[in-house]
């Protein structure tokens, strides 16, 4: 025989409820005004440091020095910080919810492998130099290896398990590719190098403009998915108790971390850590709901973006060091240091 729980303890649990959602709440406006503060952080440092009041004439009324700064170079590397790091972030927790792995992150599937080996391969046997020139094959790339572990774990019967395969399977073919071509290819070695540790240092007004209606449609539909990925994240059988689609879901998933982490490696190479690192650490104050989940990292990860960036100019004046090592100089402390937390606390 079921027995009610007592007055007091409903109320208790009502109460709660509010007060955690209003903490949450208060959070996310927190994150917000840090995000703002390491974007203007982003804007006034560099090589020439520039003060608050530089940058703002240099946004709004200044068209000489300052506007030269901070407009031609410093505006667009930020914009894209912003864009890169929300869709890494954001595909990174919607690939930990579909495979639910923790650990999981965009390069699981295979997609920086297959943005990596359409860029060299683009620069190798097609001649295209520019960054305006292979986006496009990076993308494409990205795209091609998603619908490829989507077909090879199982389409509509795929599961968590077979799409971790699939991916690991088809990065390690790829990557092999990549390391043949740029080892017989000095003049690709030379090319790649650059591009693949992970860099804002290129970005152009022209980049933006180009990924922004991919990063924009992904962010989009991974919101959209937090409350069925919700479902997903419980188990197959529970998810299908609750009504949700798991065939559905699981391909929607797969499209919006592709077009998320595509777009973001084509636009400025594969950033290790982020999509890893933020969507962990941010569960531990917002619990499973991906409702909370996914505004946390769209909002958290472009400041670990920017700020590993900013800190990159920093270090290594008057030259800098590009932002893909600089999260990765990072993130393997500070990850070990989240897993080994998680782990004591579980004991």
């Amino acid at each position: 025989m079921l027995v009610d729980s007592p007055p007091e303890e409903r109320s208790a649990h009502a109460s709660a409820l509010p007060t955690r959602r209003t903490a949450r709440a208060l959070g996310l406006l927190v994150a917000v005004a840090i995000l703002l503060l390491v974007a203007l952080a982003s804007i006034a440092i560099g090589a020439k440091e520039l003060s608050l009041e530089q940058v703002w004439h240099g946004l709004f009324h200044d068209a000489g020095t300052y506007g030269d700064v901070v407009v031609d170079q410093r505006l667009s590397r930020t914009v894209l910080g912003l864009l890169v790091g929300a869709a890494l972030g954001l595909s990174g927790a919607v690939l930990q919810a579909l495979t639910r792995n923790p650990l999981a992150d965009p390069g699981l599937l295979g997609i920086n492998a297959g943005a990596s080996a359409a860029v060299v391969t683009a620069m190798t046997f097609f001649g295209v130099t520019s960054l305006n020139g292979y986006v496009w094959f990076a993308f494409a790339g990205a795209a091609a290896v998603g619908a490829l572990v989507w077909f090879l774990g199982g389409s509509r019967g795929a599961t968590p398990v077979r799409l971790a395969l699939a991916g690991t399977a088809i990065s390690a073919a790829l990557y092999g590719y990549l390391q043949a071509v740029m080892i017989t290819d000095d003049a690709a070695l030379g090319k790649m190098r650059f591009w693949t540790v992970g860099s804002l240092a290129s970005a152009t007004d022209s980049t933006i403009m180009q990924v922004l209606p991919f990063l924009a449609s992904g962010t989009v539909l991974a919101l959209l998915l937090a409350r069925p990925l919700n479902a997903v994240a419980m188990g197959d059988d529970t998810a299908r108790a609750l009504g949700a689609n798991l065939n559905r879901t699981r391909a929607l998933a797969m499209l919006a971390a592709t077009v998320l982490c595509g777009a973001a490696t084509a636009a400025c190479g594969p950033i290790v850590f982020v999509g890893l690192m933020v969507p962990h650490a941010v569960r531990s104050f917002t619990g499973p709901d991906l409702r909370w989940i996914l505004p946390y990292a769209t909002v958290l990860s472009p400041v670990l973006l920017l700020g590993a960036d900013v800190l990159g100019r920093v270090v290594a004046r008057p030259s800098e060091l590009q932002v893909g090592i600089v999260t990765a100089l990072i993130g393997g402390p500070v990850f070990i240091f989240l897993v080994r937390r998680r782990r004591t606390a579980q004991l």
